[in-house]
């Protein structure tokens, strides 16, 4: 027989070598059927040669390899799962060569995750022949070309080897692979054209081979996977037009073409994408218009920039929160170009300013624009700039001026008449200035106008009686004459001195008796009928005052009695503007100091939507359920006035303002420390609760944002803000609406497509919340990403708000933990799978669950595990065993 020397033929090694492993697999394979405990011991001297474990874990003999850091076995004592992220021993993991791992010894394994684990080497061709259901490689050093063989997993469900340096083509048979639900291959080396058996993974929810060197067409065959949510193709080198077919991906979320060499028109099929929240078409070549995309209501990310797009960008896109269209040189945005040859041709700026191409006009003195780059303010009094010369017509084709403020310049001439365009002016004011004309009646035109200051010029002629809508009217001191037209008795009369010319009017003569009645019957009755009225007020303290008008009423209750209608006319010098606070749609909001010292928040409804069905509707519909519910954390509502020339709603005053805006102030982010936030979810989901289950009839708030949640000098929350809040009704066809009510990014998906109101559309946005007050920030992208079915691992300590330290106090961050956890059961896109609030406020009074890590190892992951093993709907909470009760704090 002859010898073959190793030494002298290493191909005889090589044999040697492959016959000895294979006689060793054989054996350990024909051991695990007789003999199961070799078969273990076995696998247990697989992992311990890995190297992946330290001699401290591997040498105690004492310790099963099934209790190992991230190891977990079957009943048969089998290794099952191998996942770095799991235990609590950081550190525990030494890393090493994936080839050091002998799979073909691990023939239960089906769930391998080793993210970031620094191996090095190609994919094992061993992976192959295990029972993989779940695959996680990324972020190692991985190389060589994708294993054809991977093909063979056909129980694969998630794939994941995203940020390694694999380079090879499109793998030609993945669309064997049935099961998949997550494939992420992005940030690779990966080439060639995407083939057509993409479209045979029909199971695909999360799709991302971004950042690679794909390039060709993108075959129309991925308009088969219906149920995907998350779909990134960006930063690769595709051709061609943008497939018409993805507008088939009705669930889709999230869509990235970014990047790419896609050309030709955007296909009119993406406003089909009614669930897209993320849309990112950014540095292609597309070409042709802008589709409006009017039905993406969920939309809150756009990017076209850097393309090729011409004509005018529709104005239902200029409303998204994070928008870009810049970089198509023919791309009209709206009105930015025309507001720009405005401001140029009006004279007001200097050549500086108007030649200079690094400087945007929305950085010229005295402008201000929207998010859009339109002009909506301009503000040019005294001190900035001495205006002189008449006012140019150039102002006129501003069409989304708000704000106009030439106060105290040197202007001539007259309001030019073209003003009445501007459909969106708010405020003029032209104070102390030299106008010598009429004033133009057009003025009455502009249904949002609610500011008019023309005194100190010299304007002559009647007051036109078309100003009747507006909220604040000064034209004193100027060479007015005729009567003050009736319809604007309401404004206070120091508005009109200094006309020598101009007679009072019958209904100012009436208005000022009315104010006289209403200070002096009071009077009379505290003479008369003083002791009477102490006593009515001891035994009936809800209603103090009812004042009778025109059919109208106003109401004042909940008070110390001596609030009165002209109170709040002194308080506020009828409504002066330098008592406001904030403005929106519904009104402004003023701080109301009353004769007893005592401060309240005043909401009046401007005269032109007082006139407007809808805000009518919701003014009252406020008073409706704030005069029925009675909660802690619900705003007080202290008195009404619903009159047809007066409408306000008077609260308690919050002096810390919205919570929205304490977030995003880094001093009083800190100031809000863990405890006080935890405190303003805990109250928020008691305040909910009792909304839902305990009112008479179950009341949904729908707008639950952090702009409506108010606080108080303490940092305590208080829920405000029930214009749009509704009656649920026992019959289901009766909670249908027909507007989506609510703030965007805080609206339960299932309303644009569902329309159906109940309870659970407030439990997905309390779950917005709870994760914003955590975050210091908007979840933003980070819910779109939490609700995929695959979703990428998260540790809990890296979302919490860096201007806050890592909680080390037990019972804080047991709390945070539970917080989390609800919200992120809160965010379910299945409203069944939500909890009722009735549940969240009763977990947040249970006794506190403790958990058997470190607070630093806790992934999202894990809490989401955490909630599945709570069954929300029969009201139980039966814990995973990862928890245990902790009484006391």
């Amino acid at each position: 027989m002859t010898h073959l020397n190793p030494v002298s033929n290493p191909v005889g090694l090589h044999v040697r070598r492959l016959m000895t492993a294979a006689t060793w697999i054989l054996t350990a394979l024909a051991l695990s059927h007789s003999y199961p405990a070799l078969a273990t011991r076995a696998e247990a001297d697989a992992l311990r040669r890995s190297g992946w474990w330290p001699h401290s874990v591997t040498s105690n003999t004492s310790v099963s390899h099934c209790e190992w850091p991230g190891i977990v076995c079957d009943d048969s004592g089998s290794v099952a799962s191998i996942d770095k992220l799991a235990g609590s021993c950081n550190g525990c993991w030494d890393g090493g060569n994936f080839s050091s791992m002998n799979f073909s010894l691990l023939p239960n394994l089906g769930f391998l995750r080793l993210p970031d684990n620094g191996l090095a080497g190609i994919v094992p061709r061993q992976l192959c022949e295990l029972p993989l259901w779940y695959l996680d490689l990324s972020g190692n050093n991985l190389n060589g070309e994708f294993p054809l063989c991977l093909q063979n997993l056909t129980m694969l469900e998630v794939l994941d080897i995203h940020y390694n340096e694999i380079a090879s083509p499109f793998p030609s048979r993945l669309g064997n692979l049935k099961k998949l639900g997550y494939l992420d291959l992005s940030f690779n080396l990966l080439r060639g054209p995407i083939l057509p058996e993409i479209g045979n993974l029909t199971n695909l929810k999360y799709l991302c081979i971004d950042e690679n060197q794909y390039g060709g067409s993108i075959p129309s065959e991925i308009g088969n996977l219906k149920g995907l949510i998350w779909l990134t193709l960006g930063s690769n080198s595709f051709t061609g037009p943008i497939p018409s077919e993805i507008g088939d991906l009705k669930n889709l979320t999230y869509l990235d073409l970014s990047n790419n060499n896609f050309s030709r028109e955007i296909p009119l099929q993406l406003g089909s994408l009614v669930m897209v929240s993320y849309l990112d078409l950014r540095d292609n070549s597309l070409q042709g218009s802008v589709p409006n995309l009017k039905k993406l209501s969920l939309l809150s990310h756009i990017d076209l920039s850097n393309n090729n797009l011409t004509g005018r960008i529709p104005d239902n896109l200029l409303d998204i929160g994070y928008r870009d269209f810049g970089g198509n040189e023919f791309l009209e945005y709206a009105t930015i170009e025309a507001d720009l040859d405005a401001l140029r041709g009006s004279g007001w700026w200097s050549s500086y300013d108007t030649s200079n191409s690094s400087k945007t006009h929305c950085t010229w003195l005295g402008i201000s624009c929207d998010n859009s780059g339109s002009v909506v303010k301009i503000d040019i009094p005294q001190g900035i700039r001495a205006l002189t010369g008449i006012i140019p017509l150039q102002i006129c084709a501003l069409l989304k001026l708000r704000h106009l403020n030439l106060s105290h310049n040197h202007l001539i001439g007259h309001l030019p008449l073209c003003l009445q365009n501007l459909a969106m002016l708010e405020v003029i004011d032209v104070h102390t200035n030299l106008l010598n004309s009429l004033i133009p009646p057009e003025l009455g035109n502009l249904k949002r106008l609610i500011y008019l200051d023309l005194s100190f010029n010299a304007l002559h002629g009647t007051i036109p009686s078309t100003l009747g809508h507006l909220d604040y009217v000064d034209l004193s001191y100027n060479r007015l004459t005729g009567k003050i037209p009736n319809n604007l008795a309401h404004v206070r009369y120091g508005a009109f001195k200094g006309n020598e010319g101009l007679e009072k009017a019958d209904g100012h003569e009436r208005m000022a008796r009315i104010i006289l009645m209403m200070v002096l019957i009071p009077l009379v009755a505290i003479l008369v009928l003083g002791p009477l009225i102490i006593l009515r007020r001891r035994t009936k303290s809800m209603r103090s005052e009812i004042a009778t008008k025109n059919g109208d009423f106003l109401s004042i209750w909940n008070y110390d009695g001596t609030m009165a209608y002209e109170d709040i006319i002194n308080a506020t010098e009828d409504f002066d503007i330098k008592y406001c606070i904030g403005t929106g749609g519904y009104g402004s909001v003023y701080r109301v100091q009353l004769p007893n010292g005592k401060i309240v928040a005043l909401k009046k409804l401007h005269r032109h939507e007082a006139e407007d069905p809808s805000f009518d509707k919701s003014f009252r519909n406020e008073v409706k359920h704030l005069t029925e519910v009675r909660h802690r954390s619900i705003i007080k509502l202290h008195g009404f006035c619903l009159h047809k020339r007066c409408m306000f709603l008077v609260y308690e005053y919050m002096e810390r303002g919205s919570l929205f805006c304490a977030l995003r102030n880094d001093v009083e982010a800190v100031e809000l420390d863990w405890s006080k936030r935890l405190n303003i979810v805990w109250d928020i989901a008691h305040a909910l609760s009792y909304l839902h289950h305990d009112c008479t009839q179950p009341i949904v708030h729908r707008d639950i944002s952090s702009n409506n949640i108010l606080l108080n000098n303490n940092m305590k929350a208080f829920l405000s803000d029930f214009g749009t809040a509704r009656l649920l009704e026992p019959n289901f066809s009766s909670n249908l609406t027909a507007d989506i009510a609510g703030t965007r990014g805080y609206i339960a998906p299932e309303l644009a497509y569902t329309l159906v109101i109940n309870e659970k559309c407030d439990v997905y946005s309390f779950g917005t919340v709870a994760m914003e007050i955590i975050m210091g920030e908007h979840p933003g992208e980070m819910i779109l990403i939490l609700s995929t079915l695959f979703r990428e691992d998260i540790m809990l300590h890296r979302i919490l708000d860096s201007r806050l330290p890592i909680p080390r106090e037990n019972y804080i961050a047991r709390s945070i933990i539970l917080v989390v956890s609800l919200a992120l059961a809160c965010l379910s896109r299945d409203p069944k799978s939500r909890p009722a609030m009735k549940q969240v406020s009763e977990a947040f009074l249970a006794p506190k669950l403790t958990l058997d890590k470190p607070f630093h190892s806790i992934s999202l992951a894990q809490l989401q595990e955490m909630n599945r093993g709570i069954w929300w709907e029969g009201g139980t909470t039966e814990t995973s065993s990862s928890l245990q009760e902790e009484q006391g704090p």
